[in-house]
């Protein structure tokens, strides 16, 4: 874990976020995506599930 997740305190603005590929929606940081934050691209599986449609 990067100094910058270690040192949280409940800002979380000072978290990292991104939008969904699917549907644009904001996805904030979360600790179970800590070792996969990269690859991470749907903010849930019903925009994973919807992928292909879009």
């Amino acid at each position: 874990m990067s100094a910058n997740h270690h040192s949280f305190r409940g800002n979380k603005s000072s978290l990292p976020s991104k939008p969904c590929v699917a549907c644009g929606r904001p996805m904030t940081w979360r600790r179970r995506w800590a070792k996969t934050w990269d690859e991470v691209k749907y903010c849930s599986e019903a925009c994973r599930r919807a992928k292909g449609s879009a």
